[in-house]
């Protein structure tokens, strides 16, 4: 039998979604890597933001994102840099995922080399996150990328919050990048037929994990011991917030969903439809960040079908369908699942 060998995946996020010269740029730095393949490229407009995922051998990885820092921190100035999606760096945030062949273990080991070579070669602050967390303040990337890159000067004054690797000063031009090794991740939308942001972070924070703080009359909760009471909400492993979308003309309900087995990306879809009826909210489909796995499209077409045993085509195009995923812009499958595009 064929031994297949190890892969990782990388989709660094680039504070950068409205310059197609510069997204090339960077295009071009990752697969000047031999034995690299670029996945996908998944630009943003209004939340000036650009998703990129490849994958390849480890060793081959880590050069490439090298490269793609490198060549963000050339083009990217984060002291004019303006969008939707909060942000603290050039190259924002660059997580190495095991898909093949590799632990997650090992994973931690290679973002480290990626992280200390960002740190001493490029003068680059540096933040490990989930599984390559230092700290354990600093697991959740939104605890360190709270206050955004307009906070981070003063935010690395403080010892707690003192970069890993790199200069421990402030630099202005490329901000600071988060860096870690963490299971598969689904960055996913919720569309509204709404522009009222207030109605898009309800539903987030009843959909997500952490859910919400209770409130009585305006008034927050607190349990015996003073603590704030928070209200769980409906997802677990998933994060979200409510945002507007200019070049939508409505507003979202964008989505991280961490782990796939405690909620699939169509029960996300369900829960948002669900609270969203409740505030008298209609959804109008829902957008993919950049790819995912076959399984989330199979398991959202079984629901939907009400069938165990369908054609995997069947399934697909289901899924699709009543996700919405085709609402905004055409939905290629071919150019989205994972599986496919390694298949190439």
């Amino acid at each position: 039998m064929e031994t297949l060998s190890p892969l990782i995946e990388c989709v660094p996020n680039f504070s950068e979604g409205r310059d197609r010269a510069v997204i090339s740029n960077i295009e071009s730095a990752i697969q000047s890597v031999e034995g690299v393949q670029l996945l996908h490229t998944d630009m943003g407009f209004g939340a000036n933001r650009t998703v990129i995922t490849f994958v390849g051998p480890p060793k081959k990885v880590v050069e490439a994102a090298f490269r793609a820092i490198q060549v963000a921190a050339t083009y990217i100035d984060m002291s004019v840099q303006k969008g939707t999606h909060p942000r603290m760096g050039a190259t924002d945030v660059c997580p190495l995922i095991p898909i093949r062949g590799v632990s997650l273990e090992d994973t931690v080991k290679w973002a480290n080399q990626l992280a200390q070579r960002v740190g001493h070669e490029l003068s680059i602050p540096v933040y490990m996150y989930e599984a390559a967390a230092k700290h354990d303040q600093r697991r959740n990337l939104a605890s360190i990328r709270s206050g955004e890159y307009e906070g981070l000067r003063s935010k690395m004054q403080h010892s707690d919050w003192k970069p890993d690797y790199g200069p421990i000063n402030f630099n202005p031009t490329s901000g600071a990048t988060v860096i870690g090794a963490r299971p598969f991740l689904i960055a996913y939308n919720v569309n509204l037929k709404s522009q009222d942001v207030q109605a898009a972070n309800f539903i987030a924070q009843r959909v997500r994990e952490s859910g919400y703080l209770h409130k009585i009359d305006g008034i927050i909760q607190r349990d015996e011991s003073g603590q704030p009471i928070r209200i769980k909400g409906r997802c677990k492993g998933v994060k979200a917030i409510g945002w507007y979308i200019d070049e939508y003309g409505h507003t979202q309900v964008s989505m991280n969903i961490t782990d796939l087995d405690a909620c699939a990306v169509h029960e996300a879809f369900e829960a948002c439809r669900a609270v969203a009826e409740e505030i008298n909210v209609e959804l109008n489909g829902s957008e993919l960040i950049g790819l995912a796995p076959l399984r989330v499209f199979l398991e959202a077409g079984r629901s939907f079908e009400k069938k165990e045993e369908a054609a995997e085509s069947l399934l697909v195009k289901s899924a699709i369908k009543h996700l919405g995923l085709n609402v905004l812009a055409p939905f290629q499958p071919q150019e989205r699942v994972i599986e496919y595009l390694l298949r190439r």
